[in-house]
């Protein structure tokens, strides 16, 4: 549970001086920042404000109480709560701002979700100015009595920040049954439960960092940029087994690289930083299949480019993510978004996800609408680790299943040729041993008989 918050002052001031000069009664944003369980402190980093709607309206806005009708000689009734001023606030766009900014935001800095259900709230007052923080737990219904006051100071965080930087390759096959065909289960249902059954076995990981294995919660002492290796344990070949089983009719192989950023408070132990990136790799996974989906949702029409089977036929309507696994007759290939980093505030990174028909003009737009930034002049400066993103295939059980039925035999077909080749030669050099042994003795015999002739 935190129980004190430390403040980036150089931003949180520029915060501050931009809410006071705006004309606006109210404002309502994001806090992004990091809490860290260890230390039971959070970190603020920056608020965002949340940008206007579609419609040009503000998230957030003061309504005025209505006026009552009082009849003449009437004495004036009390104002109650109903009658006061009240703040409106569009949750549903308030949410969706979150949702779109913590993609790249929280996963890149692994930031907002270090606790899984504890948020912080801060609240600028315009006059007198002070600034109030308080924690609260998303699973409980949140009222003023859940609100629990924290303490709050600014400092300097950012400067202090540690970077931790990985690069995970992937390989994952998952299994098509025959019972999943019957209940119209899609191809992105069995990738999320890929996804989800793959995160148990990455958050087991052991993790070597600068060459070192992590062994305990000892803090890092040296500056620069650490790497991060994750060693996962051997594992059952899922793509064989599944060949054994007869309610298997097709694989699904998901393969690609994560690239991911971990940055640490400098008291925090190096184990978080290993921590923080077996999430964000999980959730940049999960993210990329989201806008897949989400894109899929709102294009009835066929697939971009990114999306297309490999006999190069059309696809009937609906993108590969939204097709039911038993119409899935051919091969199909989807390839999933990749990663970029925009190099944010001292040192840290926010990322965002391109199409392979997207340029990184894409990038700086959505730096300038969901984070009200300015959109880097120089592009060199953006990171693109990620030539290109993690890729889907679908097979179908014999294209799979052939390979492997037919390969016990061709090596038993080569085990007796080479058999058999081996006994012929072994054959032959016995036949040539017994020979040259045969001659040797019966010069060794003429030899001896020669000299017992002469001396006689």
């Amino acid at each position: 549970m935190v129980k004190a918050v430390v403040g980036e002052e150089t931003q949180l001031q520029l915060a501050e001086d931009r809410l006071c000069q705006s004309s606006a009664p109210a404002q309502v944003g994001l806090v992004i920042g990091k809490l860290s369980s260890t230390l039971e402190r959070g970190f603020v980093f920056d608020l965002i404000p949340t940008p206007q709607n579609d419609a040009g309206q503000p998230a957030c806005s003061i309504l005025e109480a209505a006026k009552d009708n009082r009849k003449k000689g009437s004495k004036p009734k009390s104002q109650t709560s109903d009658s006061s001023s009240s703040l409106f606030v569009d949750k549903d766009w308030v949410a969706e701002h979150a949702r779109q900014t913590v993609k790249g935001v929280a996963e890149a800095a692994s930031f907002l979700e270090d606790f899984l259900d504890e948020r912080l709230l801060v609240h600028i007052c315009y006059s007198p100015r002070r600034w109030t923080c308080r924690n609260c737990t998303l699973s409980s219904n949140i009222t003023s009595s859940s609100l629990r006051p924290c303490d709050f100071k600014m400092g300097r965080v950012l400067t202090s920040l540690q970077t931790f930087k990985c690069l995970y390759n992937f390989d994952l096959r998952l299994p098509i049954y025959q019972e999943k065909t019957l209940k119209s289960e899609m191809l992105s249902d069995v990738l999320r439960n890929g996804i989800s059954i793959y995160a148990k076995e990455l958050r087991g990981a052991k993790a070597m960092i600068d060459g070192s294995l992590v062994v305990n919660d000892e803090t890092c002492t040296t500056d620069g940029l650490h790497e991060v290796e994750l060693l996962l344990p051997f594992m059952k070949d899922i793509y064989v087994e599944a060949c054994n089983q007869k309610d298997v009719i097709g694989i699904v192989t998901f393969t690609g690289s994560v690239h991911s950023f971990s940055f640490l408070n400098s008291k925090e132990p190096i184990s978080q930083s290993v921590a923080d990136i077996k999430d964000d790799i999980i959730r940049s996974l999960q993210s990329r299949l989201d806008i897949i989906c989400d894109e899929a949702d709102e294009d009835l029409g066929p697939a971009d480019e990114g999306i297309r089977e490999a006999s190069n036929d059309s696809l009937p309507g609906k993108p590969v993510s939204q097709l039911l696994l038993r119409s899935l007759r051919k091969n199909c290939n989807l390839s999933l978004p990749r990663r970029v980093f925009v190099p944010w505030l001292a040192g840290t990174f926010i990322c965002d996800y391109l199409q392979s028909s997207e340029t990184l003009e894409v990038v700086k737009d959505h730096c300038v609408e969901l984070i009200s930034m300015e959109a880097p002049k120089d592009a060199l400066t953006i990171l693109e680790p990620e030539e290109e993103g993690p890729g889907v295939i679908t097979r179908s059980f014999w294209d799979v299943a052939l390979p492997y039925s037919s390969a016990p035999n061709t090596s038993q077909e080569k085990s007796r040729e080479i058999t058999s080749t081996e006994n012929s030669q072994k054959t032959i050099k016995s036949l040539n041993v017994n020979f040259i042994a045969a001659v040797f003795f019966l010069l060794l015999s003429v030899l001896v008989g020669y000299v017992l002739v002469k001396k006689s």
